[in-house]
């Protein structure tokens, strides 16, 4: 054989040896790849447990009863403002103050009337008086003693005019001090200094007894389930939890809604909370709690949500997870519920689904059970 082709042949030979053993420790490396468990996981099965039975509705929160509070007297200009909008005031407390000069200048004319009345009124008083004793002895005729007693008459009435005038201008007087008619918060103003009102004009809103309550929009079916007395949970957008009781439902249903509205008392703020408020006027959301229910449930971490689906991984026998599709009802807490598609006894991936693939071989934890 020629020396060229001796040279070709062993280098030939030399690149197939090099070759097996590369072939060898990819074989290797892949049989290795197949038996490695794709994650390190933790198990539980599902726990039966009772959740409250709940209906959400939307609804607007608004004053319990808010009164409006106007000037009683025409014509008067406002001299001082005591109030602002979000003071908490008490029955009785001075909120405005009118200028009284005019007012008092009528009260001294009314005294001065009362008392020029008294005065004809003693007058005519005394004249009668006589007449009586004259009645009879024929001094006096009969037409001028009937005379006498009617003038008695008329200055009684002047008198008792007089007075009621009086009274009436003691009680604008009153009325050019604006009193709080309950305790309550102070929602709207409109008065400002130096300005003169009509009768009638508003000046304040007051929230009485600083009572809110949440007007709840609710179907007509879910209305039947709702009772006085039971409690309701009003969320705001804040995050705040607020706590209420249902007071009043409707009798009527909106024709053109279908829905009918739950008056709900606000009790106040859940415990443990940061304070937050609750304002008049905002739009918040709520839940009514109307019973409870045994239901299958699961760790939240345990539910994986694909393309709008629910789902969970079953670990086999063989350690390897199946994928299966699940329906969720209610949250409570760290827990959900499990309407649908697994079986109390199934041990189910407690957390890390959604880096696992169906037919994946997992390495379970030591000592975890079921919750």
């Amino acid at each position: 054989m020629p020396s060229s082709s001796l040279t070709v042949w062993a280098r030939r030979v030399a690149l197939g040896l090099c070759f097996v053993p590369l072939a060898a420790t990819a074989a290797e490396n892949a049989a290795t790849s197949v038996t490695k468990p794709a994650l390190t996981v933790s198990i539980v099965q599902p726990a039966s447990m009772a959740l409250p039975l709940r209906i959400s509705a939307n609804g607007a929160v608004a004053a319990w009863q808010e009164a409006i509070l106007g000037a009683e007297v025409a014509g008067l200009r406002i001299q001082e403002v005591h109030a602002q909008v979000g003071d908490v005031v008490r029955k009785g407390q001075l909120l405005l103050s009118f200028a009284p000069e005019a007012v008092q200048a009528d009260v001294a004319l009314a005294r001065a009337q009362l008392v020029e009345a008294q005065a004809q009124l003693a007058e005519a008083q005394a004249n009668a008086e006589r007449v009586r004793a004259l009645q009879g002895s024929g001094a006096l005729s009969q037409q001028q003693i009937n005379q006498y007693l009617t003038q008695e008459q008329t200055a009684q009435a002047r008198v008792a005019s007089a007075q009621a005038q009086l009274d009436t201008q003691l009680l604008r007087q009153q009325q050019t001090r604006l009193l709080a008619p309950d305790d309550g918060t102070i929602s709207a103003r409109s008065a400002t200094v130096g300005g003169v009102v009509g009768s009638g004009s508003e000046l304040f809103r007051l929230i009485r007894r600083s009572r809110l309550e949440w007007r709840a929009e609710v179907t007509a079916p879910e209305l039947e389930r709702i009772r006085p007395g039971q409690k309701v949970q009003i969320l705001t957008p804040a995050g705040a939890t607020w706590r209420g009781q249902v007071r009043m439902i409707a009798p009527t249903v909106d024709p053109a809604t279908r829905k009918g509205t739950v008056y709900v008392d606000v009790l106040g703020q859940a415990l443990g909370q940061t304070p937050a408020p609750l304002r008049a006027g905002s739009y918040v959301r709520g839940e009514f709690e109307i019973g409870a229910s045994t239901a299958l449930t699961l760790p939240q971490s345990a539910v994986v949500v694909r393309d709008g689906f629910s789902y969970v991984y079953r670990v086999g026998a063989d350690q390897r997870v199946a994928r299966l599709k699940v329906q969720t009802g209610r949250v409570v807490a760290e827990r959900v519920e499990v309407l649908s598609g697994i079986q109390p006894s199934e041990r189910i991936v407690a957390s890390g689904g959604a880096f696992l693939s169906d037919g994946d071989l997992v390495r379970v934890v030591a000592g975890t059970s079921a919750q």
